[in-house]
């Protein structure tokens, strides 16, 4: 794995990157710095690799904040509006004025190789096919454009308790079709992030969920996991990896489409 020079101080941290989990079973750990630290980490990264027009999928209310080489369009399944109906929480934040609506795993409106950088943070956690989505992602990338991604860290959120998915279950909802695995993930979400309990308030809660097209964390990874998963999917998406960095309770990615 090529670690680019020109992020410098930030190199050191990727020793980091196997610290394994400790304590006791459940136990949600110190991911080690603080919020202005991880979003220091994050635009230090930007202002390194992101230069020309790209987009940004899934900003919400945190786009990363880029350098003036950049410039930025937003993509998200739904409107504003909408967005604000299924996470209420959300009331309050001011969200990003969303440019495309689109599938973000799809990207269907955005053509081939028109655009300098993608970036994702948080979001491969959502698809329910990472592989199908990397592929479109580098799709819409140009040859030699940049994936920026962030991915957080089970280990480090309510996702604690949940095993992490394994390579070869991504591969076989690539080979064979999410579906296959969907209703499980809503189940393992219902029982192991909302704590539900019985299997009647489980599926009452799964089918609720469905109905509303609920954007869940369908896949989980730790460090170690996350880039155990890089390396296989390298065997069906041409793509060369430029940084791996553990940053707090997330990962950062930095992952070039080979130049033509």
């Amino acid at each position: 794995m090529r670690i680019h020079g020109a992020v410098g101080k930030l190199q050191h941290r990727v020793a980091a990157l196997f610290r394994h989990a400790g304590g006791p079973a459940g136990a949600v750990l110190d991911p080690g710095g603080s919020p202005d630290s991880l979003h220091r980490n994050r635009e230090s990264i930007a202002a390194t690799f992101l230069r020309g027009d790209g987009i940004e999928i899934g900003a919400l209310h945190q786009p990363l904040r880029v350098p003036k080489a950049a410039r930025v369009k937003y993509v998200d399944r739904m409107t504003a509006s909408d967005l604000r109906r299924q996470y209420p929480e959300l009331a309050a934040s001011p969200l990003v004025h969303i440019d495309i609506i689109d599938d973000g795993e799809r990207l269907a409106s955005v053509a081939a190789g028109t655009q300098d950088f993608v970036i994702a943070n948080h979001f491969i956690e959502h698809c329910q096919n990472p592989v199908l989505t990397l592929q479109n992602l580098f799709r819409v990338l140009k040859p030699g454009g940049v994936l920026y991604l962030a991915v957080p860290d089970k280990r480090f959120t309510f996702d604690v308790d949940r095993p992490c998915t394994t390579a070869e279950h991504v591969m076989l909802d690539y080979t064979e079709g999410p579906e296959r695995s969907r209703l499980e993930h809503f189940e393992e979400w219902s029982r192991l992030v909302n704590k539900r309990v019985g299997e009647a308030q489980i599926a009452e809660e799964v089918r609720r969920l469905i109905d509303m097209d609920y954007s869940i964390h369908f896949h989980v990874w730790g460090a170690a996991e996350l880039l155990e998963l890089i390396v296989a999917i390298q065997q069906v998406v041409r793509f060369e990896v430029e940084l791996f960095l553990r940053n707090g309770m997330e990962s950062i990615l930095i992952l070039r489409k080979p130049a033509a």
